[in-house]
C-alpha cells in the first residue's frame, strides 16, 4: 500500500504560506491539506475558497479540502471553482450524505466523509459505493496541535474492513495528532494519507519534516 503525507495549512505561517507550501512539497508532501471552518459545526473560523484559490496558484498537487461546517451542500461548488481536488464532508454536518457525496462527484471532485472520535464507523456503511476516501478524526475537530487519541488505531482498522468490499480503492485519511511517534502505526493500521499540521509546519524545517514523517509512515505501511 502507497502512502502520503497531507500537510496542513492550518498550521501554517500565512505571512508565508506560499513558501511553506513549497517546502512540504519539497519534501515528498502527496497532496495539500485545506480545513475549512466555520464558528459553528467546530469552535473555531479558519479559511475559504480564496484560500483553496491561493494554494492552486502555486502547486499542482491535490488540494484535499475538508469541509467542518455545518450546511456543506451550500459550498460545494464554490470550492469547486476554487480549485479543491478532494471535498470531504462530516458525517454529523450532512443530513443526506449519500446526496452530497453523489453532488461532489457529479463536480468532477474526489469525495469524501469524515467521521469524528465519537461517531460510530457504521455510519458509512450505506455510502461505501459513493466514497473516494474516508477521514477518520484522531482528535476532536476545531483546533489543531492537539494529542492523538490512541483508540484512534481500531477505527482505521474498522474502517479499512469496511471499505474492503468497496469494489473500487478507498483511501483512509487520518487527520489529528499525527507525528513521528505514531506516523508507523497509523499506516500498519491501514491509513493511506496521513494529515500532518504541526509536526510540519510547527518545525524549524517543513521540508525534513515532510520528509522524515513520509519516511516513518512508508516504513510502518510496508508492516502491514
Amino acid at each position: 500500500m502507497s502512502v502520503r503525507i497531507a500537510p496542513s495549512i492550518l498550521a501554517a505561517d500565512f505571512a508565508r504560506l506560499g513558501e511553506q507550501v513549497l517546502s512540504a512539497i519539497s519534501g515528498g508532501a502527496g497532496l495539500i491539506h485545506i480545513d475549512v471552518m466555520d464558528g459553528h459545526f467546530v469552535p473555531n473560523i479558519t479559511m475559504g475558497p480564496l484560500v483553496v484559490a491561493a494554494v492552486k496558484r502555486v502547486t499542482a498537487l491535490p488540494l484535499d479540502v475538508h469541509l467542518m461546517i455545518t450546511d456543506p451542500d451550500r459550498y460545494l461548488d464554490a470550492f469547486a471553482r476554487a480549485g479543491a481536488t478532494t471535498i470531504t464532508v462530516h458525517v454529523e454536518a450532512a443530513p443526506d450524505l449519500r446526496k452530497t457525496l453523489t453532488r461532489i462527484r457529479e463536480l468532477g471532485i474526489r469525495a469524501g466523509a469524515a467521521i469524528n472520535p465519537d461517531t460510530p464507523v457504521h455510519t458509512l456503511s450505506g455510502v461505501v459505493d459513493v466514497l473516494d476516501h474516508v477521514i477518520v478524526m484522531s482528535v476532536h475537530p476545531g483546533f489543531g496541535g492537539q494529542a492523538f487519541i490512541p483508540g484512534s488505531l481500531d477505527k482505521i482498522r474498522a474502517v479499512r474492513d469496511l471499505v474492503a468490499g468497496a469494489g473500487h480503492g478507498v483511501d483512509i485519511e487520518v487527520d489529528g495528532g499525527v507525528d513521528l511517534t505514531n506516523a508507523a502505526v497509523v499506516a500498519q493500521a491501514g491509513a493511506s494519507i496521513l494529515v500532518a499540521g504541526v509536526s510540519v509546519f510547527g518545525t524549524p524545517d517543513p521540508a525534513i519534516a515532510t520528509q522524515t514523517l513520509l519516511k516513518a509512515a512508508q516504513a510502518g505501511a510496508a508492516s502491514a
